[in-house]
This record gives C-alpha cells, structure tokens and sequence, in this order.
C-alpha cells in the first residue's frame, strides 16, 4: 500500500477520480511549499523526517485532476469521465466566488470563523507568524498571487452561542433586528469575542469570551446582541490592522450576503470599525467551486469572464466612523489588558 500526504480537497477528488494529485495552493496550505526556492520545503521535511515520495503530482489549481469513475458517478448521479478541473480550499475558493484574484483586492467571510483574505504579488510574512500566506488559485511560479490571510476563530461561534443562551424561540433574523434597536456602543457593554480556542492573531493565547460592564438594570438580550456584533467587528478591525502593518491596506473589502453579513448592526459595525466600504455580491463558496470549475475546463475564455454575471448587490459606505472609533478604542484596551494576564 502506498500513502500519500494529501490537503482535505486532495482527498475528495481522490474519491471522485482514484487519482491522487495536489497543487501548489494545497501544499502551501499545509506550509509544504518553499515559496523562494519554488519546491517542496527541504527544512519541513527534514524536521518531520518526510520523504519527498510522500507527496503526490503537483498540478496546477485550474487543470484536470483526473475523472469521475463509473462507481461514483453511479452513486452520486453523475456522468462518468466528468474532468475535475479544480480543488481549493475554503478561503482561497471563497476569494475566488468574489473575483479577488488581483493584488490588493481583499475578501472577507463571517461564518463559524471571521477571515480576512487579500492579494499580494510579494511575499508577506508577519514577523509574530500572526498571519497566514497561501499560495492563492491562480499562482504560478511566473506570475506571483499570494493570499494572506488572517483568522479570528469565535466569530459566528459566538454569535451562535448568544443565540443559544439568549435567543431561544427566536431567529438570527430577529436577532439582528432586536440588535438594530439599540444605540452604538450597546450602553457600555463589551463583548471579547474569543471563546472558540487559541487565536493566532493574539499569538496563540487562549483569551476567552469576555463580557465587561453589564448593568443589570439596564441591559436586555438586545443589548448582549448587539454588543456581541459589535465585538465580532472590532476582532476583525485588530485583526485588519495588523494586516496594515504588513503592507494590505485595502480601500474597499469584498464580501458574499451571508451569514453575519446578513446583519445590518454587524455590517454597519464592520465597516465604520475597520474604516473601510464593503461590497457585498450574492455569491458563496459554492458560486466559486462551480466558477473554478469552468475557468478549469475552459469554458470561459479567461478568468475575468468567469465573472461577467457576478451580481453585485450593493456598496456599503462608513458613515460613523466617530461613533465607533472611541468604542473600539476602549474595546481595544480591554483586549490588551486580558492579553497582559493571560
């Protein structure tokens, strides 16, 4: 038997084909790849004791991975032979399904986790390893795209979590509009909103969820709503500005309608926090696989075709930046202190 070391997407197209290749993209994903000697990482695998015969072919991202066997094809309702043509993984593809394929374009996503993902033609590493760098779906060894990417672990966690401590009987959407009724700032409350595990972009600390100054007589689940979102979006502000320091300064972010996109209080928070306009496009990450899909069997002419129906839905302007710079600033200074005790 032979084994191979494979990335999550690797794998289910070995299921779909019984071939097994990977891609550059995939191996940086999994910090295998040597961006400045364009190989294999000779230093990864000899800390591990890896041999090179462990990784499969290197394909590029948009390029036929093999074809789909009769036996599946059989079970899922397929065609036999259908090419798979692409295989990313979960951020890289969610860029994709929002046409961030240029330096500094920038995505975000605000689901079970909060990601940051911007373009970069240079390589970019963070001095405290704060931030990730892929290897983005259209990198080439000629033409350099890189994603960095930056990760807040308790985003929708919390949100979730709220919801069911607080929210029972009732929907997220309810939620949201509860939320919408409560003034800026959420009367003093704040939210640390990193329950979810060690965050990297707090150097690896468990912090934990935070709730400060609750007033008993004055806060209601609405306020803990609201004060939740608002926490989510100052994360995603600390975690944008340590992308600045390492040169992504976006002027507009790109994000699907979904999940706490879906909020107004939380867009609202996110934009007016970060300082930065937000378009939001009717996309998600299986618009992307699908969009890689056809840049991958050409069916379209050239990657910027792929996306001549993408729908945009509309640009998000700050319009209180005053308002909420002083909340995050106290936000922020709570962050720092349970940082100092952890």
């Amino acid at each position: 038997m032979i084994y191979y070391c494979i990335f999550y997407s690797d794998y289910v197209g070995m299921r779909l084909t019984g071939s097994i290749t990977t891609s550059i993209s995939s191996l940086s994903e999994g910090v295998f790849w040597d961006f400045q000697d364009e190989q294999l990482s000779k230093d990864i695998l000899q800390y591990y004791n890896f041999n090179k015969s462990l990784f499969p072919q290197i394909n590029p991202v948009f390029s036929e991975h093999g074809t789909v066997e009769k036996g599946v094809a059989d079970a899922l309702g397929l065609v036999a032979g259908i090419p798979v043509t692409y295989k990313s993984g979960d951020q890289p593809n969610n860029a994709l399904s929002l046409n961030v394929l240029k330096p500094g374009e920038v995505a975000a996503t605000a689901g079970t986790s909060g990601v940051i993902y911007g373009i970069s033609d240079k390589l970019v590493f963070d001095p405290q390893s704060r931030v990730n760098t892929f290897a983005h779906v259209n990198y080439t060894r000629n033409q350099k795209r890189l994603g960095v990417l930056l990760c807040i672990n308790g985003t929708g966690s919390i949100n979730r979590w709220i919801k069911d401590i607080a929210g029972t009987g009732i929907t997220y959407a309810d939620m949201n509009e509860m939320a919408e009724k409560i003034a800026i700032g959420s009367n003093g409350l704040r939210v640390l909103p990193f329950g979810n595990g060690a965050e990297r972009m707090l150097n690896n600390k468990i912090v934990g969820t935070h709730f400060h100054h609750i007033d008993l007589n004055t806060h209601t689940k609405a306020h803990l709503f609201r004060a939740v979102q608002e926490g989510i979006a100052f994360a995603f502000r600390y975690g944008l500005d340590i992308m600045r320091e390492n040169g992504m300064n976006p002027n507009i972010i790109r994000a699907g309608k979904a999940n706490l996109f879906l909020s107004d209080t939380f867009t609202e928070a996110f934009l007016n926090a970060t300082h930065v306009p937000v378009e939001l496009y009717r996309n998600d990450g299986s618009v992307g696989a699908a969009l890689g899909a056809g840049i991958g069997v050409r069916a379209f002419k050239s990657e910027e075709e792929a996306f001549t129906n993408s729908e945009k839905l509309q640009i998000v302007e700050p319009n209180a930046v005053s308002q909420y710079e002083p909340v995050y600033q106290e936000w922020k200074a709570l962050l720092e202190k349970q940082l100092h005790e952890v």
